[in-house]
């Protein structure tokens, strides 16, 4: 589940999150050439589940790699032992490496939690997996905006409660002290295929504006579907009409016909790659889709 990519020369790394017979979840690492996406190397997991008793005792999912400085920065989603459903993944923790195969915990604690939303004060769920846009300041800095999910749903029978998720943002100067929370995207009741959750919003610019994948959950589908947003500042977000941004809906059959989601989109040579999730959140695997930009004019 939960693929990220980037492309190292003709090599994309895939960092996806992989689970045992057991249920433990790792954060997992394979290797393809560009011009053969059926010709993977898997390379194994990256690193242990946290001790007994942390943030990420059960599971390490949902990679996010960027560089900063002159080191590897992956954050990946903890779930612990204590919460009850969304409230169970309660922080986003940090490794870092070197050279992308060797990864160590910059501590033992999580760099983001999912408190500091005053409409959720007593929130404690969050997910990853989101790109991170660098943006360039006047004086010269570069501050980082990562993407993320706030996961605020509680178990419940309603999908609108159980599942219920935002996507915001938090800024930093150094991919460790984050700041600056806001909420970006959120379900909308008159979209049935997202009126649950939006989450994993992927952005990239594109022309003269930002244009972002993210998946939603609603009560069409019962589980995840791709959708598509645009926006001029990278802050508000366009979706239009209901129906009008639901670009990869579940297929008619096959291993993707009950949901497709966890989108993580890169540029391939002129057009772009998405890499996404099946059935079963991944249970039937990661698959690949690709499409030539609209024209910005």
């Amino acid at each position: 589940m939960n693929p990220f990519v980037i492309r190292r020369e003709n090599e994309y790394w895939l960092f996806y999150g992989g689970a045992d017979a057991r249920g433990a979840h790792r954060i997992c690492l394979a290797t393809a050439p560009v011009e053969d996406l059926t010709r993977w190397t898997r390379l194994g997991p990256l690193f242990e589940p946290g001790s007994a008793g942390a943030f990420d005792e059960n599971w390490c999912v949902l990679p996010c790699v960027h560089q900063i400085g002159n080191r590897w920065h992956l954050y990946y989603t903890g779930q612990g032992k204590t919460g009850a459903g969304l409230q169970s993944f309660r922080g986003i923790g940090l490794a870092v490496s070197d050279d992308l195969i060797h990864w160590k915990r910059l501590h033992n604690e999580p760099v983001l939690t999912g408190e500091g939303f005053p409409q959720w004060p007593k929130n404690a769920g969050i997910a990853g997996g989101a790109r991170i846009l660098e943006l360039l300041q006047p004086d010269g800095r570069t501050l980082y905006r990562m993407h993320y999910t706030l996961a605020t749903g509680t178990p419940d029978k309603s999908l609108l409660i159980d599942q219920a998720k935002q996507s915001v943002i938090a800024h930093s100067w150094d991919g460790i002290e984050w700041f600056d929370r806001r909420v970006v995207l959120q379900p909308r009741l008159d979209a049935t295929y997202e009126n649950a959750a939006t989450i994993a919003l992927n952005v990239w610019r594109e022309g003269d504006r930002w244009r972002a994948l993210y998946a939603g959950i609603g009560t069409k589908f019962g589980a995840y579907s791709i959708c598509e947003a645009e926006s001029l500042d990278g802050l508000s977000w366009q979706r239009g009409k209901p129906g009008e941004n639901l670009t990869l809906p579940p297929s008619d059959h096959g291993w993707d016909s009950q949901m497709t989601t966890y989108p993580n989109v890169i540029e391939e040579d002129g057009k772009l790659r998405l890499f996404y999730c099946g059935n079963g959140y991944g249970k039937t695997g990661i698959g690949t889709a690709l499409a030539t930009p609209l024209d910005p004019q």
